[in-house]
């Protein structure tokens, strides 16, 4: 084919694209706020992004919001150092849909939202005024019936089914018992059966062998419109190819003219590094992670051999991030790994070993990590992390260092992390596969107060 036709061919599947996305009025699409669920950030949501730009969504109107302190409160009502109620993350949320409308001059939004951010979009739309800003609401995965539905248990949780928070936002809103808040177009998307936080037994929750009194439909609502896709996990719901041409069917009322990551550059990258809250004087309470910028975090970024995860020359970027924790903007070559290096004071030496980007994101966010007490005699310590999804290994082809992953048990999807602690000296190649995406990594020495993650994109 001639460099001409190809042109002309790319082009004209750009121009398709674009009136994919286009209504039948010629307006511009609706602007879309992701929102992420408990623990997590806005980067969760890069690859959904990604498949919205490559179907021609303009990414000035996509939009994923990063609540700063992204964990449930152990009782709702009851505050929590570092922790968010379910009144302060709707707020964050009004707050967002506010800013996205006045940026946009829209007059409504579309939310999509993974796991615990269901509720934020459920409770604004239902007692926030959102039934007025939102045309659209998405829920991936999100417990509407909890995770666990047992009278006299952690009721004051807001994931308890029979608690005051769901009891409420699940209560009948017309003659025919719909738990949804109209006008608002609804649609759930559900695991058949893969989904952790919807099993009928504990055992994802610390209690194997105690009925939850929740089952796989959990998530379902009455009055939306119920998807249900075969073997996703909890994460799938929102992230997976299917759960984005779902979502795109529902808003658009078209299918997606592709569920892939189309290849675009040049190739932008910039993003947020983070770190953890303090370490709390009681272990019971957890270590924080929280989605504050690391103000005075510094960062090197290498490009990588992609067979042995050695450094090619020296750093392609370096910065100190200033006190909105923004490391970029850096621009990326198109087919190469790279190794990100971020160094801060209380924190270990992180080195993240990343798969190449196909396209430009502001989304690739960073986390400085600390060495776990339990990891204190390895020479090396290397984990493996999934973040848009979890580790089933009766579904997944996957090895970590040419073995199977460390902890994930033979059936079931409710692990989205492998760590390995070596006990050999010295830096080698370290590879992780996962079904289409390989990584390799280098083991760098645990005694130089250094930290490995090798993190997956799909």
């Amino acid at each position: 084919m001639s460099t001409r036709r190809t042109l002309l061919t790319v082009a004209a599947s750009s121009l398709l694209l674009a009136a994919c996305a286009t209504s039948p009025r010629g307006m511009a699409p609706p602007p879309i706020i992701f929102v992420h669920g408990n623990g997590d950030s806005a980067s969760i949501w890069q690859t959904m992004v990604w498949r919205f730009e490559s179907n021609g969504w303009p990414s000035e109107r996509l939009h994923a919001i990063d609540l700063p302190y992204p964990l449930a409160r152990d009782e709702d009502g009851k505050p929590q150092p570092g922790r968010t109620s379910t009144a302060e993350h709707m707020a964050y949320l009004k707050s967002e849909v506010e800013k996205v409308l006045k940026t946009t001059g829209a007059k409504q939004v579309v939310l999509v939202g993974n796991s615990r951010g269901g509720y934020a979009i459920r409770n604004y739309i239902q007692n926030g005024g959102g039934d007025k800003t939102v045309s659209h609401a998405v829920l991936g995965g999100t417990p509407n019936h909890g995770v666990w539905a047992v009278k006299g248990f952690r009721e004051a949780n807001e994931f308890s089914g029979t608690g005051p928070f769901l009891t409420a936002l699940n209560a009948p809103k017309n003659v025919a018992g719909d738990e949804v808040t109209g006008p608002v177009m609804w649609m759930t998307i559900r695991s058949d059966n893969n989904d952790k936080f919807a099993q009928p037994d504990g055992l994802w929750i610390g209690a194997k062998g105690t009925p939850t009194n929740v089952s796989s439909d959990g998530p379902a609502l009455k009055g939306a419109n119920n998807v249900v896709l075969p073997r996703v996990d909890h994460r799938e719901t929102s992230f997976s190819p299917a759960a984005f041409e779902a979502t795109y069917r529902f808003i658009t009322g078209k299918d997606a003219a592709t569920s892939l990551v189309q290849p675009r550059t040049p190739i932008v990258l910039n993003g947020k590094i983070t770190g953890l809250g303090l370490v709390p004087t009681d272990p019971s309470t957890g270590n924080f992670s929280n989605n504050l910028p690391l103000a005075g975090a510094q960062l090197a970024v290498y490009a990588t051999q992609p067979s042995t995860g050695e450094r090619l020359g020296e750093a392609v970027h370096n910065k100190t991030v200033g006190a909105d924790g923004q490391w970029g903007p850096f621009t990326a070559q198109a087919g190469v790994p790279y190794e990100f290096v971020v160094s801060a004071l209380g924190y270990a030496t992180t080195h993240i070993y990343r798969s190449p980007f196909p396209r430009s994101s502001d989304l690739i966010h960073l986390r400085a990590e600390r060495p776990a007490q339990a990891d204190k005699d390895a020479k090396a310590t290397v984990t493996l992390t999934r973040p848009r999804g979890y580790f089933d290994a009766s579904r997944d082809t996957m090895s970590f260092d040419g073995k199977a992953l460390t902890g994930v048990p033979p059936t079931g999807a409710g692990v989205s992390s492998a760590k390995l602690n070596l006990a050999q000296e010295g830096v080698r190649p370290i590879t992780a596969v996962f079904n289409e995406e390989k990584i390799t990594g280098r083991t760098w020495p645990a005694a130089d107060n250094r930290v490995v993650v090798l993190e997956l994109t799909y």
